[in-house]
């Protein structure tokens, strides 16, 4: 009679090998191998839920055991554990720890060996034990108190047996299974066992005569040939049979007190599930720890404030560094108004309800928070506070730390850098969502106080210090006063782009008609797949689960096929152009200003480029010359002044020509030569003189094919030739540019080596996709690994620029004001009467921003609109 105590042993190698061998490859974003861990730790949580064991333990091999010494060939035909496999047994002890689960190992013996001495020790103790394994040899250990379950189809599926189940099915009882094996041996383990006798045979003559002795004693029973083989294998029988049987006997202290199951170390197991990217895993625990989170909420000692006095009293208390949450009521900071602040010290939270506040009170609590410059202040997103703020005639005067700056540049790849996410991601520390938005108010103040220690560390451990508090800190301010400058359009010219848009597509859409001979709905994949690819005969490229492709890149490959597709293609040409950048800008425009107020994202891109959204000015389409016109409409704020355009010449290639070291290209920068002529020259094998239209376009191509890590293919495609020409014209390339090619080798080397790249001022991009073993995947990698570099540099200087000319012109005392970036150019709007002061300051600024072994160059034009400008001519001491 056995009581209701229920132990579960795990045989910890066999289940780690079959996760690993049951699931695909698997890594998280920093190239860890995780596959096994994820497997196991998925499989252990089922079995835990579904059984409930009082106490559990794992069990694992330690390397060679007795066996060996009876034995030496002993799993001898063993395979080399994979290293992808033997990197995640560190991983599961990890989780094990962390899940408060006990483990345990000897040296010389197996894990079998201790499940059969746990597993029998438990049995006189009267537990009823699990013992869950991939392997069948625990078959011998089953009782009436002890149970084997055996993994299936991988990990997926589990079956029970009892002594009924194996009596059931195979017709013997557990503990002749070691006799099985002494007959059959084991492939897997190396155990000799008799040549020709398998599972089918043995079994049936354990059932028959009970074990090997009796087997042995009645060898005159056999057929000779049995017989035969049984007396040419006696002493490999027997010493198979010592070798597959688990002893139940290992010199190992065993405490059932140190196997109760208890409740895992939450904050622990956490870390490493997000540390892993088990994402399902941490949804579990959050929900586990979702009463601890409750009873820390209810500690949190906050006040709230629903009135402009109790507000102003409460901010008498403030001390010289606080963090502070500014919640608005859309994410459209520039039109959103500001409902909520919240404000915490450590030791205190303070909670101030603003959306019933009148404008000049909220302006008033702006001024008590911000314009202190002692005083130290955390935020998330500086930049939307900055705005806010002068919005409501408030000139910020403190000095901040921006977490969601941080956060980007620990992990610029991140989707995004929400509070929750955050202290989720460096606190441990879920956020519990409340109804109460006061209460999920004071939580995000005191995440923000909480989160900035750890990240300033991890910012210093990343050696970005200078670039966090030189750079990207100060240029808040300068992108702040962009967005709030704003950009005129004139409506007048974007009405008659559209009109006149209108009319052309209302043109190609007849002339698409009368092509088909039917009217169907141009926009419809489905209905133009049926005219295309049934009614005009054109061949499919490609399928969707839903019909047709009728993508841009397969209209492309068949436009040279009927002349309904080049028209289909123009047309939607034209309708995006008319929908994205006539009536969207024309949505956009504010009804106070006339202007479209862009907002700049500066933790957007991995690359550490700028991007812009609402409207999206960066992508203002510039291939085309209908769509080049649509700059026709950005204008100067007044009559009295001008654009000037100020646009980095060929930034990346420098950049490549820094960092590469590469003496030919060095020599063309310095010497002033157009650059995709010099390498057509060189790549083609004729003077320079000689060079013509299509070897410099070709030439063009590699060139900036090579920054983006361009292959022989992806060249073919773009430059429309064959791959082996494509090939050959690389080849060329590198030969002539030998410091690009040892550039490329060894960032690709390092990148895999620390599983990250930088930037000239040390920006930070990690690429998981570099250690895929998807060929497709870990190519992109490599090509990021190229790319950041020379792009991320590039960013990097431009964003130098902006703060070092702004500076300029505010020490000049000019009105001139920097209102757009758009990736390498900066466009300025400047009274006509600072016009050749401010292209002085400009050029002299961009040129100055970053010292390279090769010139910056910048090309300057002015004009009374974005498209119509000339050049801009300088004076000898510009």
């Amino acid at each position: 009679m056995y009581s209701d105590k229920k132990l579960m042993i795990l045989d910890g190698n066999s289940l780690i090998h079959r996760a690993f061998y049951a699931l695909p490859i698997l890594t998280n974003s920093k190239g860890t191998f995780t596959n096994a861990a994820y497997g196991f730790t998925n499989m252990l949580l089922k079995i835990i839920k579904e059984h409930a064991p009082d106490h559990i333990v794992v069990a694992f091999d330690s390397g060679k055991t007795f066996r060996h010494e009876k034995y030496e060939e002993y799993k001898g035909t063993r395979k080399a554990t994979p290293p992808e496999l033997k990197s995640q047994f560190p991983l599961v002890h990890k989780i094990l720890k962390a899940l408060n689960i006990a483990t345990i190992q000897l040296e010389g013996y197996e894990a079998d060996d201790l499940i059969g001495t746990i597993a029998k020790q438990a049995e006189k103790e009267n537990y009823q034990t699990f013992i869950v394994t991939g392997d069948r040899d625990a078959f011998q250990l089953v009782s009436s108190a002890i149970t084997t379950v055996i993994t299936r189809k991988g990990i997926s599926q589990l079956e029970i047996y009892s002594p009924e189940v194996i009596k059931e099915k195979f017709g013997i009882e557990p503990a002749q299974f070691q006799d099985v094996k002494g007959l059959m041996g084991d492939v897997s383990d190396n155990i000799p066992g008799v040549p020709g006798i398998g599972e089918k045979t043995a079994l049936k003559l354990i059932k028959e005569y009970g074990n090997i002795d009796n087997l042995f004693s009645n060898l005159e029973d056999l057929t000779p040939k049995l017989k035969e083989k049984l007396v040419s294998y006696k002493e490999q029988v027997f010493l198979s049979k010592k070798l597959g049987t688990i002893h139940c006997a290992v010199p190992v202290k065993i405490e059932f007190n140190d196997y109760k199951y208890q409740e895992p170390d939450h904050e622990k197991l956490l870390a490493i599930f997000k540390d892993l990217e088990f994402n399902s895993l941490v949804q579990n625990v959050i929900q586990s720890m979702e009463s601890e989170l409750k009873e820390q909420q209810a500690l949190l000692n906050w006040e709230l404030a629903n009135t402009y006095d109790e507000a102003m009293a409460m901010l008498e208390k403030l001390p010289k560094e606080f963090a502070c949450y500014v919640g608005f009521d859309q994410k459209d900071y520039l039109r959103a108004n500001i409902t909520i602040i919240s404000i915490s010290w450590g030791e205190k939270t303070l909670v101030i309800k603003t959306d019933t506040m009148q404008n000049d009170e909220l302006s008033l609590i702006l001024k008590q928070i911000f314009v202190d410059p002692t005083q130290k202040i955390i935020v998330w997103d500086l930049k939307s506070i900055l705005v806010a703020a002068k919005v409501r005639g408030v000139d910020v005067e403190s000095t901040f730390d921006d977490i969601m700056l941080l956060a980007y540049l620990l992990n610029p790849s991140a989707s995004n850098y929400e509070l929750g996410k955050l202290s989720l991601e460096y606190l441990n520390r879920p956020l519990l969502l409340q109804e109460d938005t006061t209460e999920q108010a004071s939580q995000m103040a005191v995440v923000l106080w909480d989160l900035r220690t750890v990240l300033k560390e991890k910012i210093r451990e990343d050696n970005m210090e200078e670039l966090y508090e030189e750079l990207e800190l100060p240029l808040e301010y300068v992108l702040s006063d962009m967005e709030l400058q704003g950009v005129k359009l004139d409506k007048h010219i974007l009405s008659l782009m559209g009109e006149n848009l209108a009319q052309n597509i209302a043109g190609l859409t007849k002339e698409i008609y009368e092509i088909a001979q039917e009217e169907f709905n141009i926009n419809s994949p489905k209905q133009l797949g049926v005219i295309l690819f049934e009614k005009l005969g054109l061949p499919p490229i490609k399928k969707t689960k839903t019909g047709y492709s009728t993508s841009a890149e397969v209209l492309e490959e068949l436009a040279e096929r009927h002349e309904i597709v080049a028209k289909i293609l123009e047309y939607r040409q034209l309708v995006k152009l008319k929908s994205t950048y006539i009536d969207g800008l024309m949505a956009l425009i504010s009804p106070a200003t006339g202007k479209v107020h862009t907002t700049f994202n500066q933790t957007i891109t991995a690359t550490g480029r700028l991007s812009s959204t609402e409207p999206n000015l960066q992508n203002i389409p510039i291939r085309l010359e209908i769509g080049r016109r649509i700059r026709k409409a950005f204008i100067p704020s007044s009559p009295e002044q001008v654009l000037v355009a100020a646009d980095y010449s060929q930034i990346e290639l420098r950049v490549l020509a820094h960092i590469a070291k590469d003496s030919n290209l060095i020599d063309a920068f310095l010497n002033n030569h157009d650059i995709h002529t010099r390498t057509a020259s060189e790549v083609f094998g004729v003077p320079m003189s000689e060079v013509t239209k299509e070897m410099r376009r070709q030439a063009k191509a590699v060139n900036f094919g090579i920054v983006y890590g361009i292959s022989d293919f992806g060249l073919s495609r773009d430059l429309g030739i064959p791959v082996s020409k494509a090939k050959k014209y690389i080849e060329l390339y590198f030969s002539r540019y030998p410091g690009v090619q040892r550039f490329i080798d060894a960032t690709i080397f390092k990148a895999r080596e620390q599983g990250y790249v930088t930037t000239l001022l040390n920006r930070r991009r990690y690429l998981p996709d570099i250690y895929s073993t998807n060929r497709n995947v870990r190519g992109f990698g490599e090509r990021a690994a190229i790319n950041t570099p020379i792009q991320g540099s590039a960013a990097d200087i431009i964003k130098l620029a902006m703060l070092l000319v702004v500076g300029k012109i505010q020490e000049a005392g000019l009105k001139t004001k920097m209102i757009l970036q758009v990736h390498d150019e900066l466009i300025f709007e400047v009274p006509k009467e600072e016009l050749a002061e401010a292209t002085v300051i400009i050029r002299n600024a961009m040129e100055q921003a970053y010292q390279l072994d090769v010139p910056l160059r910048v090309d300057m034009k002015v004009g009374a609109n974005w498209y119509d400008m000339e050049e801009v001519r300088m004076g000898k001491n510009a």
